[in-house]
């Protein structure tokens, strides 16, 4: 990364440099609020993880009240770019947000830095061993011009899960959802305006020091950058048509399909090529060892709809325990639908009365058509079915701030 120098606060638990633009945020309006850590956090801070047999030991309690310097201003105007026609690829912002840490398993104070190149040995462990994780998660502009994040705490303990898979530190659920707040709030002026889209935020995890024998990599460093966005699919909200893969599989017992790992995308992206050559939107994944029964799309998760019941994979370690499937099962349930998490065979998508996927990127994605093995199953023609867009419609207008969040999922960054 092409060196830039970090002007230091009084107190804040990160450092700013000057934006491209010749504007900076003041971190004072960075964090409006102090917020006190979930019960997840907190059974984290008090049963610290270890990586590679070393102790993890919580960060201490993070200030938010930081300043700088009153030559810094705040930068309320949105971007300049077509909100209109957003898709889903990455445009160069304004700021990202690095830590690193050393063998001893903590973490430095945190930079803002303007987005661009990073630097890396070619023997990075990252590089060599595949040593990194990702984040995915998405903030969203109301009405009033509040900035909601959604779960973020989840994403952590997600991180910090398969941290720990991989042999790998990782930031306290603090020390994650500060970051993410901080570079939310230094980037406000990329996130899309209400109904436009949303602000996705990647969160990395990896292995950047050098490292040439197998072994854990000597130094981490964990990475924020954001874009905004709009639908994952070409489709938009239209249904996308999946093929069922029964050769290649993504995951297998006893690896690393249950935590977001790098190497696991890698490994979908033939069959996935393969896929969209033939005209399809995506893959649909059987288990390894059966070849017989779901287990989820390339970068989401599959619900099946039959009545009142919605059955999804169960989690039993190759599948990825989404966020947004997660919730959307506790979104089904308080609507009064039974959700059973199971084994669910392939067969039971031919007489499905709908079927849909959830992920990050996607929210909720209705699916029109599965193929598998030659044979088309088709399901809705030119939208949602009725239970997906029931569901969709609860998750997203809990999501922009539109209903009263009685499930406290929202962080509302004012």
């Amino acid at each position: 990364m092409e060196s830039t120098p970090a002007l230091a606060a009084p107190q804040p638990n990160y450092l700013i440099a000057p934006s491209r633009h010749g504007h900076a945020l003041k971190p004072s309006s960075f964090f409006p609020e102090k917020r006190h850590p979930s019960a997840a956090s907190l059974r984290l801070q008090k049963n610290p993880l270890t990586f590679c047999g070393v102790l993890q030991q919580p960060a201490s309690p993070l200030t938010c009240n930081a300043t700088l310097s009153d030559t810094y201003s705040e930068v309320n105007e949105l971007a300049d770019i077509d909100w209109e026609n957003l898709g889903f690829g990455l445009l160069s912002t304004d700021y990202m947000y690095t830590m690193k840490c050393g063998r001893d398993g903590n973490f430095s104070k945190g930079e803002l830095r303007r987005f661009g190149n990073i630097e890396l040995s070619p023997s990075a462990g990252v590089l060599n061993y595949g040593q990194g994780l990702f984040e995915g998660l998405k903030a969203y502009r109301k009405h009033d011009g509040n900035i909601l994040l959604f779960r973020p705490e989840e994403n952590a303990l997600r991180m910090r899960m398969g941290a720990e898979r991989m042999c790998m530190p990782a930031p306290t659920v603090e020390q994650f959802v500060e970051a993410v707040k901080a570079t939310v709030l230094a980037n406000r002026r990329w996130i899309p305006p209400n109904g436009k889209g949303s602000l996705y935020i990647r969160p990395l995890l990896m292995g950047s020091g050098a490292v040439l024998g197998l072994a854990p990599s000597p130094e981490y460093t964990f990475l924020i950058y954001v874009s905004p966005v709009g639908n994952y699919f070409k489709e938009g909200v239209a249904p996308i048509h999946l093929v069922v893969e029964h050769e290649l599989h993504r995951a297998t017992p006893g690896g690393t399909g249950g935590v977001k790992t790098i190497g696991n995308y890698a490994a979908v992206l033939k069959a996935q090529s393969a896929a969209k050559a033939k005209g399809f939107s995506d893959v649909l994944y059987l288990d390894c060892v059966h070849k017989k029964y779901l287990e989820e799309v390339s970068s989401c998760n599959i619900f099946v709809v039959k009545g009142n019941v919605i059955s999804t994979p169960a989690i039993k370690g190759t599948i990825l325990p989404g966020i947004t499937r997660k919730s959307i099962i506790d979104v089904a349930r308080s609507e009064g639908f039974q959700v059973e998490e199971r084994l669910v065979a392939v067969e039971e998508l031919l007489d499905a009365d709908e079927v849909f996927c959830t992920g990050t990127a996607v929210v909720v994605s209705p699916v029109g058509s599965i193929t598998y093995r030659g044979k088309r199953v088709t399901y809705v023609e030119g939208g949602f079915g009725v239970v997906a867009q029931q569901l969709y419609s609860v998750l997203t207008r809990l999501q922009m701030g539109l209903i009263d969040d009685k499930m406290n999922w929202t962080v509302d960054l004012r």
